[in-house]
């Protein structure tokens, strides 16, 4: 804690103004008489978040005579979207002011260096105390009891409603769900994040079955209309057909059984895990921390423990826990599970010889060995982030929060704060976007020849068509054709593609096709290589080099055209070509392909 002497509390200023108030600014000024707790925030962050919980307590004992105002201040870029912002306040509960301060003014004014980041300011109007990281709410309880007392003497305290104006929730199916899991029923179970439920969906992956739990935050086992949840995140299913849960802020595991809709808990206690604390034994009797995603293998539940950047797992036949990978510091570390260092795991998908994993904050995709090594596919930092396909050494994700393991072997990856769907093989080393337009994609699993994505700030699940190369027969092959003559020099290369009847393309969010071209060996394009947004290109053909084999990968996005569906199905062509070429005097100078979708062709 960072005490400060009679220091005035700069006023709040955001461009992306106030949420949670009907519209109204506020501002010190009007707020003076009470004691005000700034809470620096960013949604990606889930220090952040326990900080959020850690707050409710408090900010509900004395509502009369505390303002929480949420200050956020974003890391990532699209946590810099104002739509992104409402829906995280939406999400996570936020039941007080927020102010959206994409440009960071306010946090700068502060001296703010870290999230969370929380300030207190006295009924006067001056900062009190400044506190960076979580586990300040005792300290906070205090120093606030003090301030009344202190400031209730002086007559300089002000007792009230607070600010908060509750906004109209839109009625939807799902809310921000986070994780899907498909049931021996033919069915699918989906977290219902933040109604605090699970919902079983139909076959079609739309129509509610039933709901499990109350919707009432709390922590109860029981049968499902009385269990209670904390925005439960992940879920596995187990060889019986029940289905374990990460119930996140609850930091547990729990059980679920659809045959009889019994709810119990199978690890956590329900507080959360501290520094020093044990990290093995029973399951039941050891403090988790924000478990964010579940997944069987070799006969464990292996758990993405985001709020402590480490993996753990549960054993069923002792019932115990251990932590399995990670140091608990927050970065990009490979090597031995017990050297390495991860940062917020938040997505998991295993096959026989691998733990693929989706690291949030590094904006990474990992995997761990049989043997308990932890290796890097895609990202390198903390601060490396943003939307670049190609060679894994280059290409870069955005926070993704899930990944699936395809049947080719290749892996897909829910790059969420992109809202793409991208994949990366690992035989080629290459990453290709699949799906754009996806609105924060959280999860994603494979039904058959489709991928169902939870498409989170949608509320939605939203069903895709996979690759052909991607479904395990030809696993890889793309596109081959017989030696083509090209001329030395510029060749011009031309992708066809049209909408199928009733679709257009989709450019809501910009352009909506894709090609990638490189070349083996890379010496025999001079210019051209790379990705771009136009189906049409001219490549520069090296003459020295006699031949050699062109790389082509080009995606094209469309919607459904009907003015009355005011969320239609979006749809994905892509193609893969791999091109011999020769090179020949006065061969030809165009290279014309076509992309066509096969359910259309």
């Amino acid at each position: 804690m960072v005490k400060h002497a009679r220091v005035r509390a700069p006023e709040l200023v955001g461009r992306g103004g106030w949420i949670n108030t009907g519209d109204r600014e506020l501002s010190l000024a009007a707020l003076r008489g009470r004691i005000v707790i700034l809470d620096f925030w960013t949604f990606c962050c889930v220090n952040c978040l326990h900080a959020l919980d850690e707050l409710r307590e408090l900010e509900e004992r004395h509502r009369d005579t505390v303002v929480i105002v949420g200050v956020h201040s974003p890391k990532f870029t699209h946590e810099a979207e104002h739509r992104a912002v409402l829906d995280a306040v939406e999400r996570y509960g936020v039941e007080h002011p927020v102010l959206d301060d994409p440009e960071r003014v306010t946090w700068r004014q502060y001296a703010v260096r870290a999230w969370p980041t929380l300030a207190v300011i006295d009924p006067e109007g001056y900062i009190v105390a400044q506190y960076a990281g979580e586990g300040h709410a005792h300290a906070i309880q205090r120093l606030v009891e003090e301030l009344e007392a202190q400031h209730a003497a002086k007559g300089t305290l002000r007792r009230g409603d607070a600010p908060y104006v509750t906004p109209e929730r839109e009625p939807t199916t799902l809310r921000f769900p986070g994780k899907a899991v498909p049931l021996t029923a033919g069915t699918f179970l989906v977290s219902d994040t933040t109604r605090h439920q699970l919902v079983e969906l139909a076959e079609d992956g739309e129509s509610p079955v039933r709901r499990i739990g109350s919707g009432r935050r709390g922590f109860t086992d029981g049968p499902a209309d009385r269990a209670e949840f904390s925005e439960p995140q992940g879920l596995a299913l187990l060889g019986d057909g029940s289905v374990v849960v990460a119930d996140t802020v609850n930091h547990a595991l729990r059980r679920y059984e659809p045959g009889t809709g019994e709810v119990t808990t199978l690890a956590g206690t329900g507080r959360q895990h501290r520094p020093g604390e044990p990290t093995r034994g029973a399951a039941r009797a050891v403090n988790l921390s924000s478990p964010w995603d579940v997944a069987v293998w070799n006969e464990r539940v292996w758990i993405a423990m985001a709020g402590v950047h480490q993996l753990w797992a549960y054993d069923p036949r002792d019932g115990s826990v251990t932590v399995t990978a990670g140091t608990g510091n927050e970065g990009l570390v490979d090597g031995p599970g017990p050297e390495a260092w991860f940062a917020q795991p938040s997505g998991l998908s295993a096959t026989e010889d691998r733990l693929w994993v989706a690291d949030s904050e590094t904006s990474a995709l990992r995997w761990m060995d049989l043997d308990g090594t932890v290796r890097t596919a895609v990202g390198t930092g903390l601060f490396d982030f943003g939307h670049r396909d190609g060679p894994a050494a280059r290409a870069l994700l955005q926070h993704p929060l899930g990944v699936a393991a395809l049947p080719d072997g290749s892996v897909v990856v829910a790059d969420t704060y992109n809202h793409a769907l991208r994949r990366y093989a690992p035989p080629t080393g290459e990453v290709s976007t699949l799906a754009t337009d996806l609105r924060e994609p959280s999860d994603a699993l494979v039904v058959g020849d489709d991928i169902l994505v939870v498409e989170s700030a949608r509320h939605r699940l939203t069903r895709l068509r996979l690759p052909h190369d991607a479904l395990g027969t030809g696993a890889g092959e793309g596109v081959r054709r017989e030696a083509t003559e090209a001329a030395p020099g510029t060749l011009r290369l031309e992708v066809a593609f049209r909408a199928p009847a009733g679709q257009k393309l989709d450019l809501r969010y910009g352009p909506a096709t894709r090609l990638l071209v490189s070349a083996t060996p890379p010496e025999l394009l001079r210019a051209g290589e790379g990705v771009g947004t136009d189906l049409s290109r001219s490549l520069d053909l090296d003459p020295s080099v006699p031949g050699g084999v062109l790389h082509v990968s080009a995606t094209a996005a469309s919607c459904d055209d009907d003015p009355d569906v005011p969320y239609p199905a979006c749809h994905v062509h892509q193609k893969d070509w791999e091109i011999p070429v020769r090179l020949v005097e006065g061969a030809s100078d165009r290279l014309p392909l076509v992309l066509t979708d096969a359910d259309t062709a």
